[in-house]
Parts: structure tokens; C-alpha cells; sequence
């Protein structure tokens, strides 16, 4: 049975992986007219971007272990770290990973610290780092808590959610198609994961599994990659700037604008905050539900296909409902 003192930071040490991946991919774009593209001054926002991530995590990480071992001492049992209780971790751990990545899509408040990691117009490695300054502020990592109490160690937590992280990396690539079917089935790849960053209408809001994409299979939310509208990256309203500062806090900016704005209700403001990205007090923006219905509006032969409302969902329902 692994003792926790060998549970190192796995992200740290993929760290050379990370590079040699991405310059082996540069490669075989360059090289060998592979698919996908690199652009320098969004490949070093990327890289900036996931050395600040490691820097926060440094300065911050106290914060979530602190409170994951605060619950360990209200465990239920110790389960231990014998080789079944880490891959049943690393299994739970990854459904709570889809949660917590389908609320940073549906809560404002999440996903102002998660829109970095989907800021790059572009799809290769480098997207992969491209990574929040901010996490820790959101206080998503109470979502560990019950896997805590029910008698994971928080070492063992960070150990998983770690592979799970590296697990990830080599899904952000345009170089690799569609896999065989029984892993396409089973697992994120990266035709999975590009439809997650995809900001066409039907892409919006799916697939937001970590390792396993059997949970978008299950809680409905899977959406195939299709040959005939193929992924465009980015946000909906891209930021136009290589300034991973600006890149780090545009959409907290934004977002405590909107909710400070003056003429508005306390309803109003913490909807700002919690509502999903989209929703406007006035009803003038389009959340990802009324985007896809305007798609659908605009193009009636597309209802109903995957990702997209049929067309009678999709008749009267462009913005989201204003909060009085």
C-alpha cells in the first residue's frame, strides 16, 4: 500500500512533458502539414498564463488543503491508499470534476476565474496551460469536502485531481482525430474536448468531462464533433488582447461592473454574480440557451439536430428572462 508521502504534484513534475509535447506538436504542424495552427503571441499568453496558475497555486494552494483537512477530521472511515481506494478516488474525483466544470459554465461567478482556459482563438498544446490565476477565490474546492468526510485523504485528492489535470493536456490538439470508437465511448478525447471549446451554437455548453466522458453520456450533456460544422474557438465575445493580465481579470472586471452598475435591484446584483454568463437584468444578452435558439431561428433545417433545440423550443426564447 503507497504510503501519502508518495503521492507527489504530478502536474509540476509533467511539466517537460508539457514542453517536449508541445514542441513535437509544432513539429508535425510545421513539418509535416499536420492540422491545427500556433500563433507566437498567443502561444506565450498561454504559456504566462500557466506559469501564474503555478505561482497562485503555490501562494494559495494553503487554502483548499486547510480546508479539505479540516473535513478529513470528520471522516466517516479512513479508507487508506491501497490501489482499488485510488482508482475508485480517481473515478469519484472525476465526476466531481464534470460538477464542478459544468457550474463554471452556468454560474458567473465560476466561470469568471474558468473563461481564461477558453480565451485562445486557437486549439493546440499550448491551450492546454492556459490556465486561471484565480481559482481559489471561487471556492469550488468545497466540492472535495464529501469526498473528504467520506474518508479520502485530501493528499490522495490532489494526487488524482493532479492526473486527472495531466490527463487533460494532450485532448487540447487538432493533430489527433476521431479515436476508436470504444475509447471515443469511454473517455474525453480530443474531438470531445474541441467541441467543448468550440463557441459555435450547437457546441455551447457540453461535454464537460474530465477523463471520462461517460458522465456528459449519462447527465446529457454530450454533443459529437461534426465533419460539417467543424469547431471555431474562443468566446463568444472574444477579448482581442495578448495581455495575460488582462486576460487573468477581464471577466471579474466585467462582472462586479455589471453587479455595481447603479438603478439595480439586490436581486438584480447577485444575479450578475450567479446567474449564468449571459443573463443581463434588461434582457438585452444572450445566454448559450438563446444562442442556440436563434441559431435554430435563423437556420429551421438544423433543428432538433445534436446540440440544438427543435424548432418548436426554439420559437419565442432569444434572451434570457429579465429579473424585475
Amino acid at each position: 500500500m503507497p504510503d501519502l508521502k508518495d503521492f507527489p504534484d504530478v502536474t509540476q513534475l509533467a511539466i517537460p512533458f508539457f514542453v517536449v509535447a508541445i514542441l513535437i506538436e509544432l513539429f508535425v504542424i510545421r513539418c509535416f502539414k499536420g492540422r491545427g495552427d500556433y500563433e507566437t503571441r498567443d502561444t506565450t499568453t498561454s504559456l504566462l498564463m500557466g506559469v501564474g496558475n503555478v505561482v497562485s497555486g503555490l501562494l494559495l494552494g494553503f487554502v483548499a488543503f486547510g480546508v479539505l483537512m479540516w473535513a478529513w477530521q470528520y471522516r466517516i472511515v479512513d479508507l487508506g491508499t491501497s490501489w482499488p481506494v485510488i482508482a475508485l478516488c480517481f473515478i469519484l474525483d472525476d465526476l466531481r470534476y464534470y460538477w464542478y466544470h459544468r457550474i463554471a459554465h452556468r454560474c458567473r461567478w465560476v466561470w469568471a476565474e474558468h473563461v481564461i482556459h477558453h480565451s485562445s482563438q486557437h486549439y493546440n498544446l499550448s491551450t492546454a496551460l492556459r490556465q486561471s490565476w484565480t481559482g481559489t477565490f471561487t471556492g469550488m474546492f468545497i466540492l472535495r469536502i464529501p469526498l473528504a468526510l467520506i474518508g479520502f485523504h485530501p493528499v490522495l485528492l490532489l494526487f488524482v485531481g493532479g492526473l486527472n489535470l495531466v490527463y487533460q493536456f494532450w485532448i487540447h490538439t487538432e493533430t489527433i482525430g476521431r479515436m476508436w470508437k470504444p475509447v471515443e465511448w469511454i473517455f474525453n478525447t480530443p474531438s470531445h474536448h474541441r467541441v467543448h471549446h468550440a463557441t459555435n451554437p450547437r457546441y455551447l455548453d457540453s461535454n464537460y468531462a474530465g477523463t471520462l466522458i461517460v458522465w456528459d453520456r449519462l447527465f446529457g450533456t454530450f454533443v459529437p464533433e461534426l465533419d460539417e460544422d467543424m469547431p471555431r474557438y474562443g468566446i463568444v465575445k472574444n477579448i482581442g488582447t495578448f495581455n495575460p493580465v488582462r486576460v487573468a481579470f477581464h471577466e471579474w472586471i466585467d462582472m462586479f461592473k455589471d453587479a455595481f452598475r447603479p438603478g439595480l435591484s439586490v436581486r438584480q446584483r447577485l444575479a450578475y454574480l450567479f446567474a449564468q454568463p449571459g443573463w443581463s437584468h434588461d434582457g438585452s444578452r444572450m445566454g448559450s440557451e438563446a444562442l442556440k435558439a436563434d441559431y435554430v431561428t435563423r437556420h429551421p433545417d438544423a433543428a432538433g439536430t445534436p446540440g440544438l433545440p427543435g424548432s418548436g423550443l426554439a420559437e419565442g426564447g432569444h434572451r434570457a428572462v429579465p429579473l424585475k
